[in-house]
């Protein structure tokens, strides 16, 4: 880490304090945004410009899967051996250059592979970022994970906007896109000429967090339970949630498109205030909040027949979904007896799953069952991600019992 003032993981700050190194985190995370969801659309120009099917097109989300799961392998042996600025200095190149690759490419096989190198490099940006900040911030972490996810959603809207303003202006959704490269590329220089501790203080961290034990506890894993069923609830919604709106309400299949927004809309929304709320409130019970308020959206959502109900219902659900992700990380991060680079490791597998097998899942109740029934897959992810919550507060309960119990004489 840098060396910078910072919040140790045992403080007790009520503040969250926006140093050089939040900053230049947020920025990192927005470069990693600004890849992602700009993806989407250009991998969607890329089908209409090269002809390929729809179902070739669908290679791309276990492609990014894949990409998550090898960066996760990678991130803990990374962080063992080089200090995380390094760590982040070179998932920012590689980001950087498997958006570089996938602008060149022309065909298929190509892009295939500049997405899992892309995601594969993304991924130790998200993990090092997360890290960073749950290092750096102590236990107002989720604050500054919460804003960090906020420059990743703002960056997010600003892709696609980007990218049909190319298109429009005869430049091409490469042109959009390749601004990965240039935003990725200039944070790997800053990054790299950012003062950070030295490799023996790394090593002297690494060996204390080993100490701790090489296992995660359970209620890490319950927390992980957590992160897995809400970012299949967010993967679910983006890729489908158009699908519904336009089955459900009888609008256009492009004015369904502005279902994604207003999921996006309230994420962002939601973000940019969650540093406030998540310095008074503890994880937990804010989660609960989260879970609720999505839920509530959701319902509305899924019953609407009006279009601007079930937007209503959309925005409502991104409000409540703006917190899962940035508290799951934090949830587990607190559970994992300061393992962080083992605790985000085990995080990509889980976020690989949301986004590469259960939109896939969806679809395929979506052939049996119809769009709308499928779509009871959502609560069920989100009861399932309450129901391991409840335990994780269960057990914290216990340990405060334990430790304010009066020793015996």
């Amino acid at each position: 880490m840098p060396d910078t003032p910072s919040v140790g993981c045992g403080s007790s700050a009520t503040r969250l304090i926006r140093d050089r190194t939040t900053w230049l985190h947020y920025a990192q995370l927005g470069a990693l945004g600004y890849f992602q969801f700009g993806f989407g659309s250009s991998v969607l120009l890329f089908r209409e410009e090269s002809g390929v099917s729809r179902t070739v097109a669908g290679m791309y989300g276990p492609a990014l899967a894949v990409g998550t799961i090898a960066g996760g392998v990678l991130f803990p042996h990374l962080t063992r051996r080089l200090p995380l600025g390094v760590v982040l200095t070179i998932g920012l190149t590689g980001l950087a250059v498997g958006a570089g690759m996938f602008c060149l490419s022309s065909s298929v096989t190509g892009t295939l592979l500049a997405t899992v190198i892309a995601m594969t490099f993304g991924i130790l940006v998200l993990s090092g970022v997360s890290t960073g900040l749950s290092d750096h911030h102590g236990t107002i972490s989720a604050a500054a994970i919460s804003e960090a996810n906020a420059a990743s959603a703002g960056m997010g809207f600003l892709a696609p906007l980007l990218t049909k303003v190319a298109v429009d202006a005869g430049m091409g959704w490469r042109a959009a896109l390749g601004l990965t490269f240039v935003l990725a590329g200039t944070l790997a220089a800053l990054t790299a000429s950012t003062r950070w501790r030295s490799p023996a203080d790394s090593n002297k961290v690494a060996v204390q967090r080993d100490s701790t034990g090489k296992h995660l506890p359970r209620r890490f894993w319950l927390a992980w339970s957590c992160l897995l069923a809400i970012e299949s609830v967010e993967a679910g919604l983006i890729l489908w949630a158009a699908e519904q709106l336009h089955e459900r309400t009888g609008v256009s299949a492009d004015t369904a498109g502005i279902a994604v927004s207003a999921v996006l809309g309230g994420m962002l929304v939601g973000r940019l205030g969650a540093a406030r709320v998540a310095v008074r409130i503890a994880n937990v019970p804010l989660m609960f909040g989260a879970i609720a308020t999505a839920a509530a959206g959701f319902a509305v959502f899924w019953l609407a027949t009006e279009p601007a109900i079930a937007l209503a219902g959309l925005l409502c659900c991104g409000l409540g979904m703006s917190l899962h992700f940035p508290l799951s990380v934090a949830l587990t991060m607190e559970a994992s007896n300061q393992q962080f680079e083992l605790a985000m490791s085990r995080n990509s597998y889980g976020v690989a799953f949301g986004f590469g097998v259960a939109p896939f899942l969806l679809g395929a109740l979506s052939d049996l069952l119809g769009i709308r029934w499928a779509f009871c897959l959502v609560p069920c992810c989100l009861f399932a991600a309450a129901l391991s919550l409840g335990q994780l507060a269960r057990l914290q309960r216990q340990d405060r019992v334990e430790v304010s119990a009066p020793t015996a004489m």
